[in-house]
């Protein structure tokens, strides 16, 4: 069972513009209350370029697409799981509540009939997965269902030549928004480029009607030059979160996250600040996604 909220079956039902967008930013990416101002703020942005906002989550058992005040209330100010595609089942049979990932968001909205959607970064394989077999669920949901993700890369605490390797073995299409560099989340630019290059949101739209019966795709969207860390500084803080997780003994699932509040802290809050920026042009850039797809 899914419940959807009226004012995006109302938009979906008239062609209108719907971009999804997950909860797991919410609920495990920002400190609160900034977490809750980040969610409307996010919906704000949809709302005036003309575009209805579904943010995704399960509540009390019942994945929500679009959420009202007491749901997105639920997300930002109780402590709530983290649930990918796998978690989807077990909070139904528990009527747990859950924010959902990348993955489960995707996967949840394809459910529902939205096709773009907007995140932060993209999760993918993590650094020493020859060893651990860590590797996001993102990678394998976005390859089998019909959505876009506008995302700024990968997180770049993640191994991303690795991730670029089993999205192209997933046969998932990387497009890079505007640019031919892949994105390194905090940064504009890794060290990786791109094979193909979409210059406006028409281009995209065209790309998902010609692989909506195959899977999804990847939108890289680069953080704006001038809202993106400054390389060294983000090296230097990177480098010691790392010998952190190392010396703390921190494994599998708990890696990103520890690494993450760490990088928050060391940096002085400059990582939250350009994370941020970065979302907010994810969904600026997603919201013009999704009204090309609806004028073809």
């Amino acid at each position: 069972m899914i419940k959807i909220h009226s004012d995006v079956q109302d938009a979906l039902n008239s062609n209108r513009p719907v971009v999804a967008l997950e909860s797991t930013i919410i609920s495990h990416g920002l400190p609160r209350p900034r977490n809750h101002e980040a969610a409307l703020e996010f919906e704000q942005i949809l709302r005036d370029k003309g575009v209805v906002p579904a943010t995704i989550a399960v509540i009390n058992g019942v994945p929500n697409i679009g959420l009202d005040e007491a749901a997105l209330d639920v997300i930002a100010n109780q402590d709530i799981a983290k649930a990918s595609v796998r978690d989807l089942p077990i909070l139904a049979a528990k009527g747990l509540s859950g924010a959902t990932t990348v993955a489960a968001t995707a996967f949840l909205a394809a459910k529902a009939g939205i096709r773009v959607f907007a995140t932060g970064g993209l999760g993918g394989v993590h650094r020493g997965a020859n060893e651990t077999f860590d590797e996001s669920a993102d990678l394998t949901i976005v390859s089998q269902v019909p959505v876009a993700v506008v995302s700024a890369g990968v997180k770049s605490v993640l191994d991303i030549a690795a991730t670029l390797e089993r999205l192209e073995t997933l046969s998932v299409p990387v497009i890079g928004y505007k640019t031919n560099i892949f994105p390194s989340f905090w940064l504009e630019k890794s060290d990786f480029t791109l094979e193909y290059q979409a210059d406006s949101a028409e281009e995209i739209a065209r790309i998902m009607q010609a692989r909506s019966s195959q899977g999804g795709i990847v939108v890289a969207n680069p953080v704006p030059t001038e809202k993106a860390w400054e390389k060294q500084e983000h090296d230097r803080v990177l480098a010691t979160a790392f010998a952190a997780a190392e010396a703390a003994g921190v494994r599998g699932k708990d890696v990103t996250p520890f690494l993450l509040q760490y990088i928050v802290e060391a940096s002085g809050g400059k990582s939250l600040e350009v994370n941020l920026d970065l979302a907010r042009n994810n969904v600026s850039v997603a919201a013009d996604i999704a009204t090309a797809w609806c004028r073809l």
